[in-house]
C-alpha cells in the first residue's frame, strides 16, 4: 500500500511539474527580453522592434557537441494582431537542429527572433518551418538604432539574438526546424490548438503569458518615438 501511495505521489509531483513547465518557461522568457532590453546600448534596436511581424523567444536554447552537434529548446512565438496593435497570445514552438564535424562541448543560449516579414511569419505558422530554406537568418544589430545594419540584415527575413552568459554570442540556426508543439499548447490552452488559431482568433492570453505581452507592448509600440 505504501508503494502504491508512493508511486501516485510521485507520479502527481512529475505531472505537476510537467503542467508547470510551460507557464515557468514563459517568466523566463519575459526574464530573458526583459533583461536584453534594459540595456539600450546592447539591447535590440527599437526601430526594428517596431517594423516586426513576429517574435520568436527561446530561453535555454541547449547546444551539445560529441563530434555530431544537436540543439533543442521550447519557446513562444508572438505575432502583431491584425491592424498592427498589440500582440498575440503565445504560441509553443520546439527549436531543434543539428551540425555535423568534430566538436566536442555544451552550452545554454538564450535566442531570439525577430521575424522582418509577411511571407516569413506565414512560414512559421506552419506546424514545421526550417530556418534558411526560403530566405536567409542573418544576426541582427546590436544598440539603440538599427542604422549599421548590413546588407544581408537588411533583406534577412529572420533577424536573430543569442546571448550566453550574459554576452551576446553567434549561433548557427541556418537548417534548425521550428515545430509547434500542440502538448504545450494544450497545458496553456486545455485543447490541441495549433499556432496559426492561437495567434491569428483573438485569443486572450493565459496569466503567465500577460507580463511578457507588456513587455513586446512597452518596446514595440510603433507609437512611441
Amino acid at each position: 500500500m505504501k508503494l502504491v501511495l508512493v508511486a501516485g505521489l510521485a507520479l502527481t509531483t512529475t505531472l505537476l511539474a510537467v503542467d508547470r513547465a510551460p507557464a515557468r518557461r514563459l517568466a523566463e522568457s519575459a526574464s530573458v527580453f526583459s533583461e536584453i532590453m534594459a540595456t539600450p546600448d546592447e539591447g535590440i534596436p527599437q526601430d526594428l522592434l517596431e517594423k516586426v511581424h513576429c517574435i520568436v523567444i527561446v530561453p535555454e536554447l541547449k547546444t551539445a557537441a560529441f563530434i555530431i552537434g544537436g540543439k533543442y529548446g521550447k519557446g513562444y512565438l508572438f505575432c502583431r494582431n491584425k491592424g498592427g496593435s498589440g500582440w498575440s497570445a503565445p504560441a509553443t514552438v520546439r527549436l531543434e537542429g543539428g551540425s555535423f564535424g568534430f566538436q566536442i562541448g555544451g552550452s545554454e543560449t538564450d535566442l531570439i527572433m525577430l521575424v522582418m516579414s509577411a511571407r516569413g511569419a506565414g512560414k512559421l505558422l506552419e506546424s514545421k518551418s526550417t530556418l534558411g530554406a526560403e530566405g536567409p537568418v542573418a544576426a541582427g544589430p546590436v544598440g539603440r538604432t538599427a542604422t549599421a545594419q548590413t546588407d544581408a540584415q537588411m533583406h534577412a527575413e529572420i533577424l536573430s539574438w543569442s546571448r550566453s552568459q550574459g554576452l551576446f554570442a553567434d549561433v548557427a540556426l541556418e537548417g534548425a526546424t521550428l515545430r509547434e508543439d500542440l502538448d504545450d499548447n494544450a497545458t496553456l490552452y486545455g485543447s490541441n490548438l495549433d499556432n496559426r488559431d492561437i495567434v491569428t482568433d483573438g485569443r486572450a492570453a493565459s496569466e503567465s503569458g500577460v507580463r511578457l505581452i507588456g513587455l513586446l507592448d512597452k518596446y514595440s509600440d510603433r507609437r512611441e518615438r
